[in-house]
């Protein structure tokens, strides 16, 4: 079998940043992937599952709700655990999304108060959240966005 885009990435020099990961194109519709690598895979401890959980909640929330919101088709956790994929329709660059993402950034950071889908009518494992590891790691990664400006794979 041929080995996947995502696994030809060389994971032992990531750093924390904004990537595409993959475009896919049928007839003329454009999908792009990103890859918001949060933390640098092998190097440190992955996120934490409830921080990672508390990032999608509100993560998903922000996007479906911004200006962008019929550009999203997805937002969720790697299965490593190191950070998150956003889909989005459109031939798009890091570039293109960085101010979407920085502002998701910035609402993830400022949320106060009930976490959006964490009940147990909304949410498969609902109480498994944390809000303040969310912030952390999220601080982070915008202070890692906006100091190195990782956007490309190898930058």
């Amino acid at each position: 079998m041929e080995l996947i885009d995502s696994f030809q990435v060389n994971h032992l020099i990531l750093e924390p940043g904004l990537y595409v990961s993959r475009k896919d194109r049928k007839k003329d519709v454009v999908v792009t992937t990103f890859d918001l690598r949060i933390t640098a895979p092998n190097k440190e401890p992955v996120i934490d599952s409830p921080a990672l959980h508390t990032i999608e909640h509100l993560g998903a929330t922000y996007l479906r709700n911004s200006k962008d919101k019929g550009d999203v088709v997805y937002f969720g956790p790697m299965g490593c655990r190191t950070g998150c994929y956003l889909v989005m329709f459109g031939d798009l660059d890091s570039e293109d999304v960085l101010n979407i993402v920085l502002d998701m950034c910035d609402f993830i950071i400022g949320f106060e108060g009930e976490i959006p889908g964490a009940k147990p009518e909304e949410c498969g494992n609902y109480s498994e959240q944390n809000l303040n590891m969310a912030k952390y790691y999220i601080s982070r990664y915008k202070k890692d966005l906006t100091e190195k400006r990782n956007l490309k794979y190898g930058s």
